[in-house]
């Protein structure tokens, strides 16, 4: 059984006991529990079922595994002639969750 769910503005396709990192939240702790309520298709061997736009009262059910960093992005700047150059970087901040259980 899968489902497909929304969160920050992406889709994501999980089944149960998958690790998803999901956009970083401040107010969830390592062992906390998430309740994905915006589950937009739940299929398995039974077939597939359409929310339109999302499945009333189908919730994913997640636990809180850590914090991730992905990788390192460097932004490098440069004008020719100018004597400028710069360089920066940026990770981005991922919670890390697995998947428990699709309820429909």
């Amino acid at each position: 059984m899968y489902a497909i769910i929304s969160d920050g503005g992406r889709q994501y396709k999980v089944t149960e006991g998958l690790l998803l990192d999901i956009d970083f939240r401040e107010s969830a702790e390592t062992g906390d529990n998430l309740d994905f309520d915006r589950v937009l298709a739940i299929g398995g061997d039974a077939g597939l079922k359409l929310g339109q736009p999302t499945l009333e009262g189908a919730v994913v059910k997640a636990e809180v595994v850590g914090l991730e960093q992905g990788k390192k992005v460097f932004i490098q700047k440069f004008s020719r002639r100018k004597n400028f150059d710069s360089r920066t970087g940026h990770r981005q901040k991922y919670t890390r969750v697995l998947i428990k259980s699709i309820v429909s």
